[in-house]
Order: C-alpha cells, then structure tokens, then sequence
C-alpha cells in the first residue's frame, strides 16, 4: 500500500503536538480516525513511531520518520502553492527573495515599476536572511535573490550589485559614539558585544576576537537593533542596514575596519517567465540602490 501525503501529515501532526485531541482538531478529524491512520502507518512499516500509547515521545525511528515526512510535507504544500499562483498568474509571476535591509531599498521601487510597466503580473517579494535566499533559489522557489556575498549555485548566475562598509551600531548615547577621538577596534573589544549573522562576513582579525568573545547572538535585525538601543550592547552592521535603524541608535564608521559588505543579485535560470525575470533584472541593476 503506497503511502499517502494526507497519512504524513496526520503522523507529523501528531508528533508536533504530542496527543491526538490536539491533532484531530488541527486536521478537523475525529480521534479515533487519527489514531486508525496512525496505526496502519506502523503496520505498514512494520516498526513503531512512538514510545507507549500516549503519543508524546517518538521512538529513533519515529525521530528519522518525521524529519523525513516534515520535508516532504513543506515541499508539498510549496508545490500546491506554486501550482495556483501559476494557475493565477496569467499575466507572468515574478518571486524575490532578499536579505531584510535590501528589501527596504529594492522592494518599493520595483513595486512601482512593475505596477506601471506589467499590469496583471503575479508578483511576491519575501525578506529573510542570507542561507534562506540561497535555498529559495536552489529549490526553485525564487527567480530572483539579492543576499550578502558570492555564493556559488548550480543553475543560479550571480551579478554583483553594490558594497557598503561596516560600522559600529548603539545607542546614541553610548560613549563609543559620543567619544570624540576616532573608533578603533580596540574600542570594540571593550565593550558588551552582540554577534549577529553579517560578522562572519568581516575577515578582520581583531574583530574576530570581539566576535569570538560574544555570549549573545541574534539573527533577527529587529531583536538585535531592540537590544543594542538600550545602550547595554554594541553590534556592527554595513550602512544600509543602519540606514533604517530607529532614532535612538547610530551608526558610525570603525577608522581600522575597512571591509566592505558585497550584494550580490542572484537569477535562477529556471525561471518560468525569462523575459519578465530578465527585465527586472535589467532595472534593478540600473534603478535598485
């Protein structure tokens, strides 16, 4: 008996929320169903996926099991989504993909050139970080992907799009931008740290000392902008993304600290709508920063 996505999806459902009341009413089904399916699926396996009757502990195969039906599960519900947006998009469906603090720049303007230029076009922007734009493309998610660093992908071309330098971000207040001789490393490696995701692309020695000694790491811009505001913290970003800090924090330039963020534009040569990709493409290079 082959197995089904609707049985995945019953198990996945289960082992997320550990007890089938839980499960039936996420799936809309009774619990005497969800435990019917849950049942042939281990018969069908021979194997069982949980530890005892109550559902809330995998056994070592029920742990490799999930992981591989949760896969296969978000590729297939990515598929049903990408089948009606190409069933919608009659006109052409444009998908980019971009880091948060390009989004800010990019995104408005290519808004308006597409409404002006390509009525009736599809069109989905989505911000995330660096390693999720690298796998949107690979996965045929995305036609178009702009993400810190050259990255190289199969089927992707990479176009390189502009450089800003890194500088110390903090609070207004906070003496390292208040101190009126110039900002040095050192002066870095003084003070409370936040490691964010964007350090791993300096190659500076000495700020990889600072960054080494970080016990706090936030991957999310906001939260890590939320911290630093309170003056406890300093963190250090490229420019761009300073450009749309709040009010209560500051960028400033690091004097010994001259490496510069590279952006590169990323184009899928999958694309369902070539002209349409290539158009943008066209535009952003010309147009987006």
């Amino acid at each position: 008996m082959p197995i089904k996505i609707e049985t995945l999806r019953c198990f996945c459902t289960v082992a997320q929320t550990g007890n089938l009341m839980e499960a039936a009413d996420r799936l809309g089904r009774t619990q005497s169903a969800i435990s019917m399916t849950l049942k042939q699926f281990e018969d069908h396996l021979g194997k069982k996926l949980f530890e005892g009757e109550r559902k809330n502990r995998l056994s070592p195969l029920g742990k490799q099991v999930f992981d591989l039906s949760l896969k296969q599960l978000r590729q297939f519900d990515q598929a049903v989504l990408d089948i009606e947006a190409a069933v919608n998009a009659e006109h052409g469906l444009l998908r980019i993909v971009s880091v948060p603090s390009v989004a800010a720049i990019v995104f408005p303007k290519v808004l308006q050139h597409m409404t002006q230029n390509f009525p009736g076009v599809k069109v989905e922007l989505r911000d995330t970080d660096t390693a999720q734009v690298l796998d949107a493309l690979t996965e045929g998610k995305a036609d178009i992907g702009i993400a810190s660093g050259h990255h190289a992908l199969n089927g992707v071309t990479a176009l390189p799009l502009f450089e800003d330098r890194f500088g110390l971000v903090c609070a207004v207040d906070h003496p390292l931008m208040t101190q009126t001789s110039p900002l040095v490393i050192d002066d870095i490696l003084s003070v409370p740290f936040i490691r964010n995701a964007l350090c791993d692309l300096i190659q500076s020695p000495r700020l990889h000392e600072a960054i080494g000694q970080a016990d706090i790491t936030i991957h999310n811009t906001h939260s890590l902008i939320t911290m630093v505001r309170t003056g406890n913290w300093v963190t250090v970003l490229p420019q761009t993304v300073a450009d749309y800090i709040p009010e209560a924090t500051a960028f400033r330039p690091i004097k010994d600290l001259p490496e510069q963020r590279q952006v590169y534009l990323y184009v899928s040569e999958r694309s369902r709508f070539p002209d349409l990709t290539n158009a943008t493409i066209e535009f952003i290079l010309s147009h987006g920063t």
